[in-house]
């Protein structure tokens, strides 16, 4: 049975709600929603994989926990706010595929003249790519949160997965980004690491 905690109050919301969304908790998930004193709403979703935190605050923006539901609502009804209430519903279903699912992007590298290696060092939360355009000094790229973010070399095919999608997200533009070229002309020099698939989805390599 999904477990949720209620901090904020409803009855706190000064004005009347005009506009909201509601986001189902999962059978295997707890939610906790804490009201700051800022008005922030810092967000914790944990599941079988783990947990996630996420701090929120937007203006005349309210959350709180209604049986096994998430509630995000607005006492101004415009489009930025409808926006708004959208992308946080967005944010609190991908925390929980991240601790019930996870989330995985895989990426491809992509070379034509000279063999790089792949080296990634989770503790330290870095991954080397050697001999990249036949550079002597290796190319960097940051893992974000290494202690819930893991970096897999298959081959040619890198794999990212973790229980928070922006770290794995982040992660994936990193190593796309440590392989960017920007002296060279790009027609005739592919060589990176690209991303082919977010969270099962194909996305079309940028080479």
């Amino acid at each position: 049975m999904s477990e949720a905690r209620l901090e904020p109050a409803e009855d706190a919301i000064p004005g009347v709600i005009v506009m909201e969304e509601r986001v189902k908790i999962k059978d295997d998930v707890e939610v906790e929603i804490r009201r700051q004193h800022d008005r922030r709403y810092e967000v914790t979703v944990k599941g079988p994989k783990g947990e996630v935190t996420k701090e929120f605050y937007y203006p005349d923006v309210y959350m709180w926990l209604e049986d096994d539901e998430v509630v995000i609502a607005t006492t101004r009804h415009n489009r930025r706010t409808k926006a708004i209430l959208g992308m946080i519903k967005s944010y609190i279903e991908n925390m929980q595929k991240g601790v019930t699912e996870g989330h995985e992007y895989r990426l491809k590298l992509v070379y034509s003249h000279f063999p790089p290696e792949v080296k990634v060092d989770q503790e330290k939360g870095k991954v080397y790519i050697e001999n990249f355009m036949g550079e002597n000094v290796p190319r960097v790229a940051e893992i974000v949160d290494p202690e819930n973010t893991e970096v897999i070399v298959q081959g040619q095919d890198i794999i990212v997965r973790g229980i928070d999608k922006e770290a794995v997200g982040q992660t994936a533009a990193n190593l796309e980004q440590a392989t960017e070229i920007k002296d060279r002309d790009p027609r005739v020099f592919q060589d990176g690491i690209y991303i082919v698939e977010k969270d099962g989805k194909k996305i079309e390599p940028r080479v």
